[in-house]
């Protein structure tokens, strides 16, 4: 699990909402044959399903559409089933469970879960308390380099969003809350209305996150308007030449 620290807390709502990976392992209830078992996983558990949240969950109970992008069985060992799931945010893996033991008519439920990804972190990235501790007492000695490996810059987070650069002068005019129109704009990657945007200085540092208004492909098309309207700010003021962008 990601912890952000100071300023950057605030960056956890975009990990919350990111894509998750999970390794579980489920129990079905009565042997059945593993052909049947990859069978029902394929037809219904891949792709966009329909899921009722379990009765103990911190969200309200009504179905609701979410995206199994990928269910990888791992290994089948008689009854136990293994297998790696890419979801939306949001996806139940008990709940996966459990619908699939009842699509089989066996019954199953999740015996163990671990979750291997959030957004852009992974398991790679997995650091102990241990290896904090360790990392904190060569700091104080005066060595940063194992801290820096545990610590990363908050730009990390946003590693997998859209991205708009802006040029210099048109910083410190988002940092105060501005959105971004078309004259500050440098580069970008493609995006879609609706999609949430990091906002980038040219040395690859975050700004801020905003709201998309308009899909990428208009930038190219006209010279002036509205294309962020900008969220939250995460860099401070007057770090960058004032400029005001219209």
């Amino acid at each position: 699990m990601p912890i952000a620290l100071g300023k950057a807390t605030r960056i956890v709502e975009v990990l919350l909402k990111a894509g998750k990976e999970y390794v579980a392992l489920m129990h079905v209830h009565k042997q059945v044959d593993e052909k049947k078992i990859r069978e029902v996983i394929e037809k219904e558990f891949i792709g966009k399903i329909k899921q009722l949240p379990p009765v103990r969950s911190a969200v309200k109970r009504q179905l609701r559409q979410r995206e199994v992008y990928y269910l990888d069985i791992l290994e089948i060992d008689g009854q136990e089933v293994l297998f790696k799931i890419g979801c939306q945010a949001g996806t139940y893996i008990r709940k996966i469970c459990f619908d699939i033991g009842k699509s089989l008519g066996t019954g199953a439920h999740m015996a163990q879960l671990v979750r291997t990804k959030a957004g852009p972190f992974n398991d790679k990235d997995w650091k102990s308390l241990h290896d904090l501790k360790d990392a904190y007492e060569y700091w104080k000695e005066g060595d940063e380099k194992e801290i820096r490996k545990i610590i990363l810059p908050v730009e990390h987070a946003v590693s997998h969003l859209p991205k708009i650069w802006v040029v210099d002068n048109a910083v410190d005019s988002i940092c105060h809350g501005a959105d971004l129109s078309m004259p500050g704009i440098a580069k970008y990657n493609d995006f879609y209305e609706g999609d949430v945007i990091a906002i980038m200085t040219l040395k690859d540092e975050l700004v801020s996150l905003g709201i998309a208004v308009e899909d990428s492909g208009v930038i190219m098309k006209k010279d002036k308007g509205r294309i962020v309207k900008n969220h939250k700010v995460f860099m401070g003021r007057k770090i960058y030449p004032g400029f005001k962008i219209n």
